[in-house]
Order: structure tokens, then C-alpha cells, then sequence
């Protein structure tokens, strides 16, 4: 007779069991053990005490730089009343998975916002600061509730259909013009889960920023993941223990089952504990800002399309070079690239020298050195629309900063067909404007206020709907991939308009290759009550 492990042959049955209970670094410490030992992962986690783990990370994490360990440590983060601009920022990680607050299915009256810290002195910056915040969701409420009635009159409720889920689905829709109006500093909240190697990287990162609420955030995710870790069954936990050692009469052992049972855990106390501000990465930023001023000094910034495929035509050496000073500048990059191509060969060197001069020992290169891909999208586009594109990290992203420079954009149209002016038909357009409009005008002044941290400051007063550049760099799957879906009918029209775009300029530079794409039609006009 076989036991359970063993096959009829008498060869060893494959095993495959889900491991749950361990705390992330133990998690972590017992995988790694599989390069370094034959012991099974019943036998390692049996073994492995905090403690064990903790000497062995110092050992191999952070003395060999065996950084991949981290990898398999994996924790989840519940992030709570920051802003979207924190939001954003947070989130910009190649290797991310969360989930945030939607801003088609809830109502952001609510949420709040965030308000910098302006000083005492700065009496009359946080007064108009309050003002714009109060007038813009002012807006979004009067809005949302203009656009909803007037898609009421436009689209009638169909038999089959409950009330509910009828008056549900145009305030989705409603929500998405009304979204446009929500100022950065809008709280909102989200779910993170990420290894812990991400995390040190995102922790180092968020330090690193010129946002003082960024900042704290960093603070706030290392203090999470090196504290002890809110525990969902606690409760249950505590009475479980009671039951337990009740029945024990010895009072070590009690005492010892007790401490088990209810042990705080430190999610990654280990692996996070050094995450620091990185010096590379704040000394490169302003390097790269002087050399993009000097290159573009008496440049304007040239018109350009909602999305421009920039063709490759230049060398490995002049894209990295481009990318670098795209991602400090407001300039498109099919602009800076072709005045970095114009340069002597020894210029581009002195760019390229410039992301790296001040790099670490165990610092991983800007992100601007992720380069080579054959696709590349510059799209210029509304916030909120970008915070969905945002999501897909199978491509490179290089986000320009956010600015009013580019002005905003304003959701007339979309998904309805291009012909039809919901803003106008809800008669909305010209509160919709007028918000907007008094918001970048007090962004711009707080931002020549001359007060501590005012650029950042002014930054949160620019509603959704101004618009940001970014360069999404990929190969072609994930071109096809992002067209089709994010085309599809149940979408926000502004990233439709977007995949749409997508489309079209690929279309015009490889149509054999665009005949295979599977893409919905943005100018055919669909049932606004088919999600």
C-alpha cells in the first residue's frame, strides 16, 4: 500500500497545498529557503521563527543585496483620506495592484478634501485655497444633478428595467462629466497590495517628493508595514485564546499559548525599515530641470494632437536622452526629441551621464532608462481620464508633472456621438466653464504667492478635467490590448476617445497590422443604459 505522498509506481506524488497564516517575512524567508536548503515548506515554516527571519534578511537582503527575497513577501495596505493628487503619485509604480475609489459609482460630495498646511502668514493663499475647493464641488453637485436630468429626458426608462437601476446607471454617467470639476486635493481612498520590494522602492520614492502630504504618506506606509498590522479576526482571536488557556493548568504554557494567539504582527518590520528618501532621485530631478530649461529656453511648447504614435527614427542614445528631459519639461516628446537629435553627440552624452551621475550602489536606474520599445504613445489628456489609463503597467510610463499650463478639457459629447453637447443641453456648460476657469486662475496665483511650498500648494486647486502629458512606451500586444479594451462601450469617453486615437495613428503608420485589432467604433453612438 502507497501512503498519501506516493504513487502506485512508487515514485514521490507531486504536491501542490495553499500556505496561509505564515506573516509575510516568515512567508518570504521559507521560499528563499528552497534555493538554499531541502527542507519541504511544511518543515521550513515549522522551523522559522520571526526572529530567524529577521537575521536572515538582514543577512541576505540588505549585506548581499538579494533583493529578489523581497519579492515574496507580499502585504496589503488599506490607504484612507489622502488626496487624489497623493493618489496618483502613490500608485505610479510599474508593479502595483490595488483598487481606488471610483468616481462613476460614488458621489465625491462627501469625501472632502485635503488642505496644505499654508502657515500663519499665509492668511489670504488658504482663504482663496478654501474658497476654489468649496466653489468646484459646488459645481460637481450642480452638474452631476443638471447632467442627470437631462439624460433622464434623453434616455427613457425601458420596461424591463427596475427605477433603480435606471436612475443607477445615468448617475454613472452623470458622474462622469460631473467628475471633471473634482479638484486634486478631493480625498479619496484605496487598497494597495504589493511586495515588499515594491513597497521599499515606493516608500523611498514618496520621500523623496517635493509634496509635503507625499511625504507624510511615505511615512505613514513605513510606520503600516513596520508597526503592528491591524488584524481582521482580533476579536475572535481574543476569545479563542480565552477558551484555550482556560483549559491549560500550566501557567507557563498558558502564558506561552497566549502570547501565540495574540501576538501583534509586523508585516514587513525587516524589509522596510531602512526605506529612506533617495538622494539619486531628488539630486538627478533638479540636474535634469537646469538642462531641460537650458535646452528649451524660448521654446514654446508646440501644439499636439490628444495622441501623437512617435514614430522611431532616432537612436537608442537620443531616446533615453529625450526621455530623461521629457519627464522635467512640458514639452511633447516628438518636440524634445527632435531638438535632442539636432545636438553634437557629446550633449546627448552629458544628458544620459545626468540620469546617472548620482546613482547608488543599489539604486535601479530612472525610469527614463527603460527604453527601446517599438510603440510609443505621447498622450495629452484630462486627469481623470489618466488615472485610468494609469492602470496598465505592462508598458513604461514617464508622467509629466502636473500643471495648468495645458488648460482642461471639457466633456461635451463623448459617448453620446460627437454631434450631442450634454453640457449645453443640461444647460451646465457655462457654470462648468466659469469653475474651472476660477480655478486655474487661483491656482496661479497661489503658485506666485511666494509662500512656503506654494507651487505644490496650488497644485491641488486643478480640477480632473486639466489636461497632463504622458509617454506610454510598449511593444504591440499591449497596444492591441489597451485599444480594445479600453474602447469598449461600457467605458469612460474620455479614455475611449483615447484607445480610439490609439488606433487611428497606428493604424496610419502599420495598416496591415491594425486590420487585427478589435476595436469599438468611438464615434458611433451606443445605448447609455448597456454597461
Amino acid at each position: 500500500m502507497t501512503n498519501d505522498l506516493t504513487q502506485a509506481s512508487g515514485q514521490p506524488e507531486m504536491e501542490v497545498f495553499a500556505v496561509h497564516g505564515a506573516d509575510p517575512e516568515v512567508l518570504a524567508y521559507a521560499m528563499a529557503k528552497y534555493s538554499r536548503s531541502a527542507l519541504s515548506m511544511r518543515q521550513s515554516l515549522a522551523e522559522i521563527s520571526a526572529q530567524r527571519a529577521e537575521q536572515f534578511l538582514n543577512t541576505f537582503y540588505f549585506a548581499y543585496g538579494h533583493r529578489s527575497i523581497a519579492d515574496l513577501a507580499h502585504v496589503a495596505f488599506a490607504v484612507e483620506r489622502l488626496s487624489l493628487l497623493a493618489a496618483i503619485v502613490l500608485v505610479d509604480e510599474q508593479r502595483w495592484d490595488g483598487q481606488e475609489r471610483s468616481t462613476r459609482y460614488q458621489n465625491f460630495q462627501k469625501s472632502g478634501w485635503h488642505t496644505p498646511e499654508f502657515g500663519a502668514a499665509a492668511g489670504d493663499a488658504r482663504a482663496l485655497y478654501t474658497a476654489t475647493v468649496e466653489r468646484l464641488f459646488a459645481s460637481y453637485q450642480t452638474v452631476s444633478g443638471k447632467v442627470l436630468e437631462a439624460l433622464k429626458t434623453r434616455v427613457a426608462q425601458p420596461a424591463e428595467m427596475t427605477t433603480e437601476a435606471y436612475t443607477r446607471t445615468l448617475k454613472a454617467r452623470a458622474f462622469d462629466v460631473a467628475r471633471y470639476l473634482l479638484p486634486l486635493a478631493t480625498n479619496t481612498s484605496l487598497g494597495q497590495i504589493v511586495n515588499a520590494r515594491t513597497l521599499e522602492t515606493q516608500v523611498s520614492r514618496l520621500l523623496t517628493s517635493e509634496c509635503a502630504e507625499v511625504r507624510r504618506l511615505g511615512e505613514k506606509l513605513r510606520e503600516a508595514a513596520t508597526g503592528p498590522a491591524w488584524n481582521v479576526q482580533g476579536e475572535a482571536g481574543a476569545a479563542l485564546c480565552a477558551q484555550i488557556t482556560e483549559q491549560i493548568t500550566d501557567p507557563a504554557l498558558a502564558a506561552e499559548a497566549e502570547r501565540l494567539l495574540t501576538r501583534p504582527v509586523h508585516a514587513a518590520p525587516t524589509l522596510v525599515k531602512y526605506a529612506l528618501a533617495n538622494p539619486y532621485e531628488a539630486k538627478t530631478r533638479g540636474e535634469l530641470r537646469q538642462a531641460a530649461s537650458e535646452l528649451l529656453r524660448g521654446v514654446e511648447v508646440a501644439p499636439a494632437p490628444l495622441v501623437d504614435l512617435v514614430e522611431r527614427t532616432e537612436s537608442l542614445e537620443i531616446e533615453i536622452a529625450a526621455t530623461l528631459l521629457y519627464s522635467v519639461s512640458q514639452h511633447s516628446f516628438r518636440q524634445i526629441r527632435d531638438l535632442v537629435a539636432g545636438l553634437p553627440a557629446a550633449r546627448v552624452e552629458e544628458c544620459i551621464a545626468l540620469g546617472l551621475r548620482h546613482r547608488g550602489r543599489h539604486d535601479e536606474a530612472l525610469r527614463a532608462f527603460h527604453a527601446g520599445q517599438g510603440v510609443r504613445f505621447d498622450i495629452l489628456m484630462d486627469i481623470g481620464g489618466f488615472r485610468d489609463m494609469h492602470r496598465h503597467r505592462r508598458c513604461t510610463q514617464i508622467v509629466q508633472e502636473f500643471t495648468g499650463a495645458h488648460g482642461w478639457e471639457t466633456p461635451e459629447g463623448g459617448d453620446l456621438g460627437a454631434d450631442v453637447m450634454l453640457l449645453t443641453e443640461a444647460g451646465a456648460r457655462e457654470e462648468f466653464d466659469a469653475a474651472c476657469r476660477a480655478a486655474h486662475e487661483a491656482s496661479a496665483t497661489i503658485a506666485a504667492s511666494g509662500i512656503a511650498e506654494a507651487a505644490q500648494s496650488a497644485l491641488y486647486l486643478l480640477p480632473l478635467g486639466t489636461r497632463i502629458r504622458s509617454l506610454f512606451k510598449m511593444d504591440f500586444a499591449e497596444a492591441q490590448y489597451i485599444s480594445e479594451l479600453r474602447s469598449g462601450v461600457a467605458g469612460h469617453f474620455s479614455y475611449r476617445r483615447v484607445a480610439w486615437e490609439m488606433y487611428l495613428a497606428f493604424q496610419r503608420q502599420h495598416p496591415a497590422l491594425a486590420r487585427h485589432w478589435r476595436v469599438t467604433d468611438f464615434t458611433e453612438p451606443i445605448d447609455l443604459l448597456k454597461r
